[in-house]
C-alpha cells in the first residue's frame, strides 16, 4: 500500500524526498513535479507490473505536484492531463516526463494506423504503447573523479559516435561493440591516446524515436538529433550487461576517460523535439503544454527554424529552467565536461528573432554548477537571421564554417585566395578578434558528422545520398570536395590515391596547426568513407560504422605527427592572436609576403614561419614549387610529399604540406617529445 502527500512545487521532474511527519516520523519517498499552464486536471500514473495506478496531483499555480511513498526503483510512470479550452490536451494520452532520467519504451510510427494511437485527436487511451519515465537509482561510485578543465589552448576535439565508434572493431568483445563500454575499453581509449586528443565531442546520447518517415521507410536516425528526453541516457547504446544500467555504464564510460585525461563533451538538441509539426504524435512537451515549449505564431501555427517542424521557445522562464537545469544534470551526475547545442541560434531566439544578449545565455554564464564547462555553438540554423557566426557570448566557441569552407577551396579548388586561407589559418581574427575573444573561440574543422568525411571530400565531386531515400535531394550541394579525375573509392589506381593522400594531408596538416580550437572528426584520420553519402544521419549500418579493415596507417601516423607537433609549438599553446613577433608570413622566394603575393590569383603557395624555429612549406598548386628557405639549418620533420634539397633552395610536390625546424643537437623525436 502506498502513501502520498501534497509533495513540493520544485524541483521539477521526479526526485528522491523525505517526508518528516508531525511526529517527527521520517519517510522516504518521491516527489513529483510537473509544469502545465493550460491543465485544468494532472493525473500522476504509476505502472506496476502493466497495472495502471492514476493519483490526483495537487496544484500551486502552474505546477502539478505529488509525493510517493513506498516507490521501488523501476517503476514507471507518466502523466494525463485534462487541458483547459483550447488547449492541446488528451487525457487518454501517456504523457512523458520532460525531466525524466530514464524511458522505457520505443513506440512503432511505421505506419498511419500505429501513428493514430499518438495524436491527440484520436480518443483511444495508449498507456500500453507510450513511452514511460522511469524511476532509477543514480547512485555510482566515481573514485574522487573531477572535472579536468584542460585549458582551450590544449584542447584538440575528436567528434564521435558512440555506436559507429567501436561497432566494427573486431578485437573487441563483442557483447560491448557500438556501446559506452565498447567506447570505455582499455584498447579505445589506447587507441584515443595514441592519437593524441583531449577531448570526445559525442553525437547525442540522450533518448530520442526515429521519426515516422524514416520508420516507415525501414530507416532509423542513426545521428540521434530527434530528441525526446533530454535527461535520460539513450539505452540503445547500452551493452546490457548484468549489474549496470544504460545510466550506469555511461558514467563507468566517462570515468574511464577522465582517467586517462579526455574530456566528454556532448552533443545536446535544444532546438527542436521529434514531435514535429502540429498534427504528428504527441509524446511529451505538445500534450503538457504546446504554448509554453514552442514557437508559434498568432495563428498558433508552429515557427520552423529548425527544419525539423517546430522550435523550442528558449524565451520564457520554464523552457530556461527546464535546459539550465538539463545542464546541471549532466554535470553534477554524470561529471560531463561541456556541451556542443545544435542549431544554437534557437537558444538565442527571443522575439523570436536572435539576441546576442539573450537571457539564457546570461543565465548560463551566470551558473556557478556550469563555470568549468566547455561550451560550443553550432551558430545558425535555418529561420530568418540565422546565421550568427562570430555573434555569441565570448564564453561560447563556435563551429567556423567559414574555416572549412576556405580550407576547402584553398587545397581543392583552383582558388589561391592566400590572403583568406591565412585569415583562417591565424584564427579568423576577422571574425573573432572583438571584445575579450581569444582565438579558441574559433573550433576549426574541416569535416564533421554532417556532410562528407574526409576520404569522401577528396573522393566525390558529387553527393551521392540515394540510400536516404529522398531522390539525392538532401544533404548539402556546395562541398567544395575534388575526386582527382576518379569519382568513388573503389578500383583507384595508386597515383590518385596519392594524390588524395597529399590533399588529405594539407587539409589536416592546416587544421591541426591553425590557431583556434582543432577538431578532428572520428575516422578521418585513416580515410573512412561513407561512398560518397554527405548526409548520412539515417544510415544505422557499414556507411557509417567506422571500417576499421580498411585503416590507412600512413594517414594515421600524418595525423598524430600534426598533433605532436601542435603540443610542440608555442604558438599554438598560448590562445593569443598572433603578431609579427611570433609568426612572418613568406613568400616562396622567402621574402616577407607583400600586398601583391597576398593578391596574386595564381599563387596556392606560401611559408609560414612561426616562433623563428618552425617552418610550414604550403604548395596548394598541381605542380612543382621551389622554396627559398629562411637563413638557418632546416630538417624535415613531416612531409608527405617528396622533397629534394640543395643547401635552402628546397622543391617540393604539388600538394604539399611540409613541416619543418631548425636544426639543433636534439633529434627530431627528441623535439616533437
Amino acid at each position: 500500500m502506498i502513501s502520498t502527500a501534497v509533495g513540493k512545487p520544485y524541483p521539477l521532474g521526479s526526485s528522491v524526498e523525505i517526508l518528516q511527519y508531525d511526529s517527527g516520523e521520517k519517510k522516504v519517498g518521491w516527489n513529483f513535479a510537473l509544469f502545465s499552464s493550460c491543465a485544468e486536471n494532472v493525473k500522476l500514473c504509476l505502472f506496476f507490473d502493466g497495472q495502471e495506478l492514476p493519483l490526483e496531483m495537487y496544484q500551486s499555480d502552474d505546477v502539478w505536484h505529488l509525493w510517493v511513498g513506498d516507490l521501488p526503483y523501476g517503476t514507471q510512470y507518466g502523466f494525463r492531463i485534462t487541458g483547459k479550452d483550447g488547449a492541446l490536451c488528451n487525457p487518454q494520452k501517456l504523457m512523458l516526463d520532460p525531466y525524466a532520467k530514464a524511458v522505457i519504451g520505443k513506440p512503432d510510427l511505421s505506419s498511419d494506423e500505429k501513428r493514430q494511437w499518438f495524436l491527440l485527436s484520436d480518443l483511444r487511451d495508449n498507456a500500453h504503447l507510450a513511452p514511460k519515465a522511469v524511476l532509477e537509482s543514480e547512485a555510482f561510485d566515481w573514485q574522487g573523479d573531477k572535472p579536468l578543465a584542460t585549458p582551450w589552448a590544449e584542447t584538440i576535439i575528436y567528434e564521435l559516435h558512440v555506436k559507429g565508434f567501436t561497432q566494427l572493431r573486431e578485437d573487441l568483445p563483442e557483447a560491448i561493440r557500438g556501446t559506452y563500454a565498447g567506447l570505455a575499453h582499455p584498447t579505445m581509449i589506447a587507441y584515443l591516446k595514441e592519437l593524441g586528443i583531449s577531448a570526445v565531442e559525442i553525437l547525442p546520447i540522450n533518448y530520442h524515436l526515429d521519426e515516422p518517415h524514416l520508420q516507415e521507410k525501414g530507416l532509423a536516425n542513426y545521428w540521434g538529433y530527434s530528441p525526446l528526453a533530454m535527461f535520460a541516457v539513450e539505452s540503445e547504446y547500452w551493452s546490457g550487461q548484468t549489474g549496470t544500467t544504460p545510466l550506469s555504464e555511461f558514467k563507468t564510460m566517462v570515468r574511464a576517460l577522465h582517467q586517462a585525461g579526455i574530456e566528454v563533451i556532448l552533443d545536446v538538441v535544444f532546438n527542436h523535439s521529434m514531435e514535429s509539426e502540429k498534427h504528428f504524435p504527441t509524446f511529451s512537451q505538445r500534450g503538457i503544454d504546446d504554448r509554453t515549449y514552442y514557437w508559434q505564431n498568432p495563428q498558433g501555427e508552429y515557427l520552423n527554424a529548425t527544419g525539423c517542424g517546430n522550435t523550442l521557445n528558449l524565451a520564457n522562464d520554464i523552457t530556461r529552467r527546464w535546459v539550465l537545469d538539463c545542464l546541471i544534470y549532466w554535470v553534477e551526475e554524470c561529471h560531463i565536461d561541456g556541451f556542443r547545442f545544435d542549431l544554437a541560434t534557437v537558444l538565442g531566439r527571443e522575439t523570436p528573432d536572435f539576441n546576442p544578449q539573450a537571457q539564457l545565455f546570461a543565465e548560463i554564464a551566470q551558473e556557478p554548477r556550469l563555470q568549468h564547462c566547455k561550451f560550443i555553438a553550432e551558430p545558425w540554423d535555418i529561420g530568418e537571421g540565422g546565421y550568427q557566426v562570430g555573434n555569441f557570448p565570448s564564453y561560447f566557441a563556435e563551429w567556423n564554417d567559414r574555416f572549412r569552407d576556405d580550407m576547402c577551396r584553398f587545397w581543392l579548388w583552383k582558388s589561391g585566395e592566400l590572403g583568406g586561407f591565412a585569415q583562417r589559418f591565424a584564427g579568423s581574427s576577422d571574425i573573432y578578434q572583438n571584445g575579450d575573444r581569444k582565438p579558441h573561440n574559433s573550433v576549426n574543422f574541416i569535416t564533421a558528422h554532417d556532410g562528407f568525411t574526409l576520404c569522401d571530400l577528396t573522393s566525390y565531386n558529387e553527393k551521392h545520398n540515394l540510400a536516404n531515400g529522398e531522390q539525392n535531394r538532401d544533404g548539402r550541394n556546395e562541398n567544395y570536395s575534388y575526386n582527382h579525375g576518379i569519382e568513388g573509392v573503389e578500383n583507384i589506381p595508386d597515383d590518385v590515391k596519392y594524390q588524395r593522400f597529399l590533399s588529405a594531408c594539407g587539409l589536416l596538416g592546416c587544421l591541426l596547426l591553425a590557431n583556434g580550437t582543432p577538431m578532428l572528426l572520428a575516422g578521418d584520420e585513416f580515410g573512412h568513407s561513407q561512398q560518397g553519402n554527405n548526409n548520412a544521419y539515417c544510415q544505422d549500418n557499414e556507411i557509417t560504422w567506422l571500417n576499421w579493415q580498411e585503416f590507412q596507417p600512413h594517414l594515421f601516423e600524418a595525423v598524430k605527427q600534426f598533433i605532436a607537433l601542435r603540443k610542440t609549438i608555442p604558438s599554438l599553446q598560448r590562445d593569443q592572436w598572433w603578431t609579427d613577433d611570433n609568426v612572418q608570413w613568406r613568400n616562396p622566394q622567402g621574402e616577407l609576403m607583400r600586398v601583391e603575393d597576398w593578391h596574386n590569383p595564381h599563387s596556392k603557395a606560401i611559408q609560414i614561419q612561426l616562433d623563428e624555429d618552425w617552418l610550414l612549406l604550403i604548395n596548394a598548386k598541381a605542380e612543382l614549387q621551389t622554396f627559398l628557405l629562411p637563413d638557418g639549418k632546416w630538417e624535415v620533420v613531416y612531409s608527405g610529399a617528396s622533397v629534394q634539397m640543395q643547401g635552402n633552395r628546397w622543391a617540393v610536390n604539388d600538394l604539399a604540406f611540409v613541416c619543418c625546424t631548425r636544426k639543433k643537437e636534439m633529434t627530431i623525436e627528441q623535439s616533437i617529445n
